[in-house]
């Protein structure tokens, strides 16, 4: 039972984008390890910016330049 977690930044995925990036994980799966897509799990997890990091700097702050 394939369980694929999605991190992104909470910047305004679309519900679209979303089924999009389930749609194509769960195939990549299927795909490159022969898994079945009835067991395979998908879950996306939106993080603000200021919790995610980068070279040393939040998200946040980098984005502001």
């Amino acid at each position: 039972m394939p369980y694929i977690h999605i991190q992104v930044t909470d910047e305004g995925v679309t519900k679209e984008q979303k089924q999009q990036l389930i749609q194509g994980a769960t195939q990549l799966v299927v795909d490159v390890l022969n898994k079945n897509p009835e067991t395979t799990h998908v879950v996306i997890t939106e993080i603000p910016t200021d919790n995610w990091g980068v070279k040393g700097e939040q998200v946040t702050e980098l984005r502001k330049r």
